[in-house]
Order: C-alpha cells, then structure tokens, then sequence
C-alpha cells in the first residue's frame, strides 16, 4: 500500500474513533475536562466523523488539493489546541490539556505525514 494511502487510512481510523468515542462518552469527557457544557463533545464528535468520511472517501480518489485541504484542517485543529493550551479560554483541567496536548501531537504527525507523502507522490 502506497505510503499517502497508509497516512490517509490512519488519519480515518483515528478520527472516527475519537469521533466515536467523543459521541459516546460526551459527559465523562465533559467531566474530564471540567466544562458543565458536554454537547461541545458531541458536536465535535459528529463533524469527527464526518472528516473521516472525507478523508476515507480521498484515499480512493487522492487529489492533491482535497489532501492539502485535509492537511490543512489537520493544522488548524493543531492551532486550535495551541491556542486553548496557551490561554485556558475555559478553565480546562490539567487532564484535559494533556489530552489536548497529546491529540494535537498526534494530529500534527498525521498532516506532516499527509504532506510528505503528497510530496513524494507528486515526485514520481
């Protein structure tokens, strides 16, 4: 399997199971976190899924500039979760940045890895 489609199908399976997961246990996070509101987690975990249809529906087509545009969002949820470290905008709890934290690590690795291999693919 060539190595865009690898990092496209992880990117799937990871955002679908964090979709998933934030669906299904949207309080518990909430709780997690330390925020009354839990529909936030659902909501996000809805648009989770959602990506994930996109991304899945890109391993088949794989067009650069879809890809780049999931790269893209990949970033963005990067700068969000800077942002919510840097300021605490909702008095996260400190088990909650480091869920922020680490999911932003592995969000980051996912959109390096899109870019590289799109820049392999575009080389051949």
């Amino acid at each position: 399997m060539e190595t865009l489609k690898k990092a496209l199908i992880v990117n799937t399976i990871f955002s679908s199971i964090s979709g998933i997961i934030m669906i299904i246990l949207h309080t518990q996070i909430a709780n997690l976190f330390g925020v009354q509101n839990n529909s936030v987690f659902w909501i996000i975990g809805i648009v989770l899924l959602y990506f994930a249809g996109t991304i899945w529906y890109e391993t088949k087509k794989q067009r650069r500039s879809a890809i780049l545009w999931i790269s893209i969002q990949d970033f963005l949820w990067v700068l969000g979760s800077l942002y919510l470290l840097l300021f605490n905008p909702f008095d996260i709890t400190q088990i909650g940045n480091i869920i922020i934290g680490v999911i932003g690590v592995i969000v980051l690795s996912m959109g390096i890895n899109q870019i590289i291999a799109l820049r392999k693919m575009d080389c051949t």
